[in-house]
């Protein structure tokens, strides 16, 4: 499981460490992608698999959102190594397209890590805050 907020940073060379405790889930390869808010995505090879086999593998290709999201997802991603220091580059594109600035937050998403820039990061979280017992309720009003 992919747990807590670490500040970080990307180097001159579009390099970001992973903290040490993500380092060993990532020892057989990682999977960079676009995130659906201004982030990116962070991936296993295996948990980047569950998530497009799950989620866009049995999508409708005749539906227009459907080839829209695939496109999305899979045109940006890109399939790395950490390096022996942990660290991922980070293609241009993908560092543009979240608005990433030097000074980022990698956070713990459960099955995948998101890749916020810091101040982006916090904006964010004040918001999820504001709406967190708001958001609790409906859920659990779906689920029961």
């Amino acid at each position: 499981m992919l747990l807590g907020e670490y500040e970080h940073t990307i180097d001159d060379k579009n390099r970001l460490t992973l903290p040490a405790r993500f380092r060993q889930s990532f020892e057989d390869g990682v999977v960079v992608t676009r995130g659906i808010e201004p982030c990116l995505a962070v991936y296993t090879r295996e948990g980047w698999e569950e998530f497009a086999g799950s989620h866009l593998a049995g999508l409708d290709r005749f539906s227009r959102e459907a080839r829209d999201m695939r496109r999305y997802l899979f045109s940006a991603t890109v399939e790395a190594e950490l390096d022996k220091q942990g660290r991922v580059t980070l293609p241009a594109v993908l560092r543009s397209k979240a608005a990433l600035g030097r000074d980022v937050i990698i956070a713990g998403a459960g099955d995948y890590l998101e890749v916020w820039d810091r101040d982006a990061w916090r904006v964010r979280l004040e918001d999820v805050e504001r709406r967190a017992e708001v958001v609790a309720e409906r859920i659990a009003a779906r689920e029961s």
